[in-house]
């Protein structure tokens, strides 16, 4: 028996795990996947946005400013990747100024810092690659980037180590309230538990259902990117926004936590809730929506297309409750500003649980902190692709991974065996050549350090193939990218 169940292994389920592991409770986390952070915490934007978007009063625009708040603390602790980058919504317009204007006034009143309306000639200072063409634009000193899937991975790790139980490949399939206690089946067996926490993201209302509760809609929304390469990064400095429309916040042009540009996202709804598919339309939309803002991109430098879809939801703010089937709580319809908002949303489920009666004693023995699994190398590191000193062992070359950082990343807790878990983890195949050099030296890592044969090492879970697939690429021969 479980004091807590936990569904759903994304940014806002491992949160809330880690956060409750602080206690002395059991606690449990389970996830359909292989691997934590395989839906919307892994395809996202990685912005830690500064909380003026949101209109004040809602969940997202108090959950927001919070959560942005506490990312320097907890990358002190958890070593996951974030940097304050600054953010810029541009406009061109006196149309688009007073819209700036409403921006700046919602931020006021949402309680962020550091922002301020500037002209011309500071952006084009702080931004000299910047459409000369803009005019105004709202500046957010708070605003910043961070490693989404790192910092999930990061979150899982810790909650783990302090005590809480992470079942993967294991997924719900009904849930039957019996008296004070939940029992939720799965395909690994029945779990039961006090309380039931719905972190099921795209999946959420699919989980609420089955507890009975039908209150919510998702209408999953997908949003496609394209990654350069990091030589490209020298084109912007921060983040920089167009002025948002009723889709969102529009297309962005950054760079990542580790220095890619990045261009993205769109908008658009879909059918399938796993549709992350990329196509050659969608692709031509961005760049050239993204070129409003910046100029220069070189095409040539651009690696790889990838999308997520978030999880929108018909009542249009977080759903955050306890719902009428006492000890069951939704944390549902977490789309933007869901990752930055995430540390805030899991004090907030801490604090629903405890007025619905969960007793919370300090655990004494709660460690906060994780050491990085990427080593970073300075000028004068000397590595060889045929070194044999694990440390020196060049696996991945584009990113300059070694064997250590690999073994390391296969033997903290967390059982993974594909190559994009360890990809995740150490960027190996993020680089120029996306794998083509070191994929089957991982591959080999993999199943040395496992005890397992090679050919049980999946390119990206159950049914994957290690051969990539030519349709991933066919985008960008179109494109001439």
């Amino acid at each position: 028996m479980y004091d807590v169940l936990i569904i759903g292994a994304g940014v806002v389920g491992t949160n809330i795990a880690r956060e409750l592991s602080k206690y002395k409770l059991k606690v449990c986390i389970i996830d359909k996947s292989d691997d934590v952070s395989n839906g919307a915490s892994k395809a996202n934007s990685g912005i830690v946005h500064g909380g003026y978007d949101d209109e004040p009063g809602t969940l997202k625009a108090k959950l927001c400013v919070k959560g942005n708040r506490m990312y320097e603390q907890l990358d002190k602790e958890l070593n996951f990747g974030y940097r304050q980058t600054g953010s810029l919504v541009i406009g061109f317009s006196e149309e688009d100024k007073a819209h700036l204007k409403k921006l700046y006034e919602y931020g006021l009143a949402n309680g962020v810092e550091g922002m301020e309306i500037i002209g011309k000639e500071k952006i084009i200072e702080m931004e000299p690659y910047i459409n000369k063409d803009v005019k105004y634009a709202l500046y957010c000193k708070n605003a910043g980037v961070t490693s989404p899937y790192e910092f999930v991975i990061a979150l899982a790790e810790n909650a783990v180590k302090n005590g809480v139980d992470l079942k993967l490949n294991t997924e719900a399939t009904g849930i039957e309230k019996q008296g004070s206690s939940f029992k939720v089946k799965t395909n690994n067996g029945l779990f039961e538990t006090k309380y039931l926490i719905n972190a099921a993201g795209v999946r959420s209302d699919e989980v609420s259902e089955m507890a009975g509760v039908s209150n919510f809609k998702i209408i999953p929304r997908r949003g496609e990117y394209i990654l350069f390469s990091k030589d490209q990064s020298y084109l912007v400095n921060s983040v920089v926004f167009q002025v948002p429309t009723k889709k969102g916040k529009g297309i962005l042009v950054t760079t990542t936590y580790h220095g890619n540009l990045m261009l993205g996202p769109d908008a658009q709804q879909v059918a399938e809730k796993d549709d992350v598919t990329t196509d050659e339309e969608t692709l031509s939309y961005i760049l050239a929506a993204a070129e409003k803002s910046i100029k220069g991109f070189n095409l040539s430098h651009a690696i790889t297309s990838f999308a997520g879809v978030r999880p929108t939801n018909t009542r249009k703010d977080f759903i955050i409750e306890e719902t009428e089937v006492k000890g069951f709580i939704n944390v549902a319809g977490i789309d933007s500003p869901g990752l930055t908002s995430s540390p805030a949303i899991a004090k907030m489920v801490v604090d629903i649980l405890k007025n619905s009666g969960l007793e919370l004693i300090k655990n004494d023995n709660f460690d906060p902190y994780r050491k990085p699994i990427i080593v970073k190398k300075d000028k004068n590191f000397k590595g060889d692709i045929n070194s044999q000193i694990p440390e020196k062992h060049i696996i991945c070359r584009c990113e300059t991974v070694t064997e250590a950082e690999i073994v390391d990343a296969l033997h903290r807790g967390i059982y993974v065996k594909s190559i994009d878990a360890i990809k995740r983890r150490t960027r190996a195949g993020m680089g120029q050549c996306q794998g083509n050099f070191c994929q089957p030296r991982v591959r080999a890592l993999i199943a040395r350090e496992l005890g397992i044969a090679e050919d049980e090492v999946t390119k990206r879970g159950p049914g994957s193939s290690i051969l990539p697939k030519r349709v991933e690429r066919k985008e960008y021969r179109k494109l001439n990218l």
